[in-house]
């Protein structure tokens, strides 16, 4: 069965012209390095022997000429390859990118490793381990040369080539073990290391950092020790290879002199046949030299072919007109990756632009899963989602973005100026961006920053506090005016005056006629709802106008204590919560 294209291969195959043109450069400058033999065998084979000034003058020239060509062809494929790698790297990382961010909403923990893995490609294009690649073909044109001067210097040189060469097969299998192992202990050690920084706050206030840094020792420890196997076997190896290229250059000109001395061959076949054979073996040494980076270079291009197959681009879609905001769950049941018990099962739900619902439960009923499936991150195993009646994933997402506003309950801000993080990291609109901050009710806090909008608040806001940072991803999330707001737990760091700020700011919004979804347990967060979602276990317990269905769960807290205290038989089960269709 036909495997489908991946943007990894299409690129690759942008990439053939390219090579056919070095592969033509890489012929001219190997045919260029034919000119110092011929120069040698020239100068004692004919100069020595006629003794004529002008023709080692001529002969000079030439040569000088053909090095110069030489150059700039090798300075030109060098610049190619480096113009070869960054173009891979600019044409490849925003789809990587965008892959590790989709990945990461479905649990996958690699991180930014494509990306890694796609500047060890591209760090490899333009190194010599790859340009002997394109050398390593003219070996045995070289040898041959050597045995049209003389069949015995001919065996010598492709005898050592063929023992070149496996010793280089050897470097390779002793090596590929290791290095691979070394490979992902490293990878697995960066994660941890990510991770402890990453949450630097906690690892620092309970005292976690020895265990973490004892468990990261041991993991880098592993790659450590087989980047040394790896090391000390290919060290091994290699040291064999120089001698014996050594050793059979000096053979060359030993077996030369011999052929010399036996008037079979002349002083300029014995030089030539040295230089010849150098050229002949220096790639194979080359290429053993530069085998532990091709192997990662392997490794990781072999990671970036798994990471295009398993999260391949999403189709580009329709573009859709600008929704109103009608918000509709219809039977959606959503079941984690890898879990077998579903986080919400049948939920069906209805909103209207120009009102708020509260959703409202215990802990682990569903409700931040009901957020992701709205904005997208997530997708319901069942189910439909839909947003003025066009499912959720119908939409292109750069464009169901800019219709969403977003605040999760761990509010992650970027690196960079509040301006930035409040204009969603996009073109600079200081209108939209003060109007934003004004309807969060958040202008006069910024204003109060020692820049402004143009402080910086370091990488996560970590130059904040959380309630600025809660004010800053409110208004980030109104940023432009989208007609779909949806707010996970949006008073968690705020105090009293922030609460009654993203009261008024909801209000505010509803006014605007944006649907307005508020994930909280607070009393709070059900202020300025219209209607009010109680999920238990995964499934709508009750949807109702907000005095509904506050009247019935009073009446259901009543009933249960009762129950409770014995106003009621402890037989009676407490009535069943009515549901609104």
């Amino acid at each position: 069965m036909r495997q489908r294209r991946t943007e990894l291969s299409e690129a690759a195959a942008a990439c053939r012209m390219a090579f056919g043109t070095l592969v033509l450069f890489s012929f001219c400058m190997n045919l260029l390095q034919l000119a110092a033999p011929i120069y040698m065998l020239q100068v004692y084979d004919r100069v020595m022997v006629t003794g004529r000034l002008e023709t080692l003058v001529l002969l000079t020239l030439m040569i000088a000429a053909a090095l110069l060509v030489f150059g700039l062809l090798d300075a030109l494929r060098g610049t190619m390859l480096v113009r070869l790698g960054g173009w891979l790297n600019q044409r490849l990382a925003p789809i990587y990118l965008e892959a590790s961010v989709r990945a990461r909403l479905r649990g996958d923990a690699a991180g930014t490793q494509p990306l890694r893995d796609l500047a060890q490609v591209q760090s490899f294009i333009p190194s010599a381990g790859l340009s002997v690649f394109f050398d390593l073909p003219w070996s045995p044109l070289f040898i041959l040369l050597i045995w049209m001067l003389h069949p015995m210097l001919g065996l010598l040189a492709a005898g050592s080539a063929v023992l070149l060469v496996v010793l280089g097969i050897a470097n390779d299998l002793v090596t590929r073990g290791p290095t691979a192992a070394g490979n992902t202990a490293q990878i697995a050690s960066l994660q941890q290391a990510d991770a402890a920084i990453r949450n630097a706050e906690v690892v620092q206030a309970m005292g976690m950092l020895p265990a973490l840094s004892e468990r990261w020792t041991r993991e880098n420890a592993r790659s450590i020790e087989a980047a040394r196997q790896a090391s000390e076997r290919g060290a091994l190896l290699l040291g064999l290879t120089k001698c014996l290229r050594i050793f059979v250059q000096s053979a060359t000109l030993g077996l030369g002199a011999y052929l010399v001395l036996q008037g079979e061959a002349t002083g300029g076949a014995m030089i030539a046949s040295s230089i010849l054979l150098a050229r002949a073996l220096a790639p194979i040494e080359i290429a053993m030299g530069s085998a532990r980076q091709l192997g990662l270079t392997r490794l990781a291009w072999a990671r970036l072919q798994l990471r295009s197959r398993a999260v391949p681009p999403l189709p580009v879609r329709t573009r859709l007109p600008a929704p109103a905001g009608f918000v509709a769950f219809d039977r959606v049941t959503y079941t984690p990756p890898g879990a077998r018990a579903p986080v919400l099962q049948g939920v069906s739900f209805r909103a209207e632009p120009g009102e708020a619902v509260a959703v409202i439960g215990p802990s682990a009923s569903g409700k931040s899963t009901l957020c992701r499936l709205l904005v997208g991150t997530a997708e319901p195993s069942a189910g439909e989602v839909r947003l003025d009646g066009s499912e959720i994933r119908h939409w292109n997402t750069a464009e169901l973005g800019c219709h969403i506003g977003y605040l999760p309950q761990d509010v992650e801000l970027f690196a960079g100026t509040v301006r930035d993080n409040i204009a969603r990291m996009g073109e600079r609109d200081d209108e939209a961006v003060v109007a934003a901050a004004k309807l969060a009710f958040a202008h006069e806090m910024i204003q109060r920053l020692p820049q402004g909008y143009d402080t910086p608040i370091g990488d996560g806001g970590a130059r904040l506090s959380g309630g600025q940072r809660q004010r800053l991803g409110l208004a980030r999330a109104v940023y432009g005016g989208p007609q779909l707001i949806v707010l996970d737990e949006p008073n968690a760091n705020l105090d009293q005056h922030g609460e009654a700020a993203l009261a008024a700011a909801i209000g505010e919004l509803k006014q605007r006629g944006a649907t307005v979804l508020i994930i909280g347990h607070r009393p709070s967060t059900m202020s300025q709802a219209d209607r009010i979602l109680l999920l238990k276990d995964g499934r709508v317990e009750l949807f109702a106008p907000r005095e509904e269905a506050l009247k019935r769960m009073r009446l259901a807290a009543a009933t249960a204590r009762d129950a409770v205290t014995g106003a009621v038989p402890q037989e009676a089960s407490p009535p069943a919560l009515p549901r609104q269709a």
